[in-house]
């Protein structure tokens, strides 16, 4: 038995019942005849009869497929194995299907923005327009689209068009040097280029125009770039870039937003290996295979419910950035920052968490533990009632 003596919480019956797995087990027992007595129980069905636990969940979030699958598991040794071959979906229309006008999409905070609200019908509109004018480029399922951006929201924008058409996303944060994106990005090569002209960081700008420029001319595959004046307005490119600014591509587009439907093991989007040991390594994830787990693990593990406010500090270039987006698929909204957890002072993010009334807050472990030596109570400066859980990833939490 585990020792419960210095446990900090236990749930109330109450809260247990309101919770998404709960419901999932209420779920199982009613339309599939099966009775788990506790959480062990149930993930033991799910690791021995892995072909029907995933095919609950298929039933369980009413995956919409445009094309039936022929079975659910096919062949199940790795890598050979092939997950409900014949299905055909799409990750973006999974998470437009939560639009709503109750609560926002998106909110977004940076070290020289207070904390603004985008709506779904905003960001329905602007996903449809770029996805528009990414069709007007020639873009089809399957080319891949980079973006060299900050944790904004058209980073978001970005990656929502790119998957409605089926396309394939891959993205950097604008402190990486130049080889190392083009290390990256010219593994996979790019037809569009979303870039910004540089980013801000502890009060101080960093203009990365040069490493933009270079990057261009580095990735011969490139055939147009998105461009977006973050730092100054006034700034351009240079003119041999192939170069349109962000606002340009979009205005007087269409604003239907359509999906293109794409079978369960088609890539979503490319990650990358820390590269460390050499050349980074790109790591592909597939459509289904993403917006399957991404689906359990936040309604199950994260508990994450709809109009919730959800946050997890992170850049581009870090794999929780594309975790955050999957929040939409709850039907929650994310919450967005750009700039230092430390900028002014290690207070920044509490006081956001406390104004957007966060419900999930993510960071790193470093950054809780630098908290903890600087003797910060946040619960007691800040109104963190609404505060359900905090999450930290990427170190060992002492």
């Amino acid at each position: 038995m585990p020792d419960t003596s210095k446990l900090l919480w236990t749930p109330t019956e109450l809260f247990k019942e309101n919770t998404n797995l709960h419901h999932y087990l209420d779920w199982l027992r009613t339309k599939r005849s099966l009775d788990f007595a506790n959480y062990d129980e149930l993930w033991v069905w799910s690791t021995t009869e892995v072909a029907d636990f995933w095919e609950s969940l298929w039933d369980y979030f009413s995956i919409i497929s445009h094309s039936p699958y022929s079975k659910v598991l096919d062949y199940e040794q790795m890598p050979e194995v092939s997950w409900f071959p014949g299905s055909t979906l799409n990750y973006a229309e999974h998470i437009f299907r939560n639009a709503t006008e109750d609560h926002p999409a998106i909110l977004f905070q940076s070290e020289r923005q207070k904390l603004t609200s985008i709506s779904w019908a905003s960001l329905k509109e602007k996903t449809a327009q770029l996805a528009d004018y990414f069709k007007s480029l020639g873009v089809e399922a399957g080319d891949c689209i980079v973006a060299y951006l900050p944790n904004i929201p058209e980073a978001t924008i970005g990656f929502l068009a790119a998957n409605s058409l089926g396309a394939i996303w891959s993205s950097c944060s604008p402190d990486f040097g130049a080889q190392s994106v083009i290390d990256r990005f010219q593994q996979i090569q790019p037809k569009v280029l979303i870039t910004v002209d540089g980013y801000f960081y502890r009060g101080k700008e960093y203009d990365q125009r040069a490493v933009v420029s270079k990057l261009v001319k580095s990735i011969q595959s490139l055939e147009k770039v998105i461009y977006i004046p973050y730092l100054n307005k006034e700034n351009e490119l240079d003119q041999d870039l192939k170069s349109i600014t962000w606002t340009t591509a979009v205005t007087g587009r269409s604003t239907q937003l359509s999906f293109v439907p794409v079978p369960f093991d088609h890539p979503i989007w490319v990650l990358y290996s820390s590269g460390t040991t050499g050349q980074p390594k790109a790591i592909t994830h597939s459509h289904g295979g993403v917006l399957l787990e991404h689906l359990k693990y936040l309604a199950f593990h994260n508990d994450v419910h709809p109009g919730e406010r959800f946050f997890w500090f992170s850049t581009t270039g870090w794999m929780m950035w594309n975790f955050v987006q999957a929040a939409l698929l709850r039907g929650a909204t994310i919450v967005l920052y750009d700039g230092s957890p430390g900028y002014p002072n290690l207070d920044v993010l509490w006081r956001m968490a406390d104004k957007a009334k966060v419900q999930h807050f993510g960071t790193s472990a470093p950054y809780l533990v630098a908290c903890m030596k600087r003797g910060l109570q946040p619960g007691k400066k800040h109104n963190l009632r609404s505060l359900r859980s905090i999450g930290s990833t990427g170190a060992p939490l002492p």
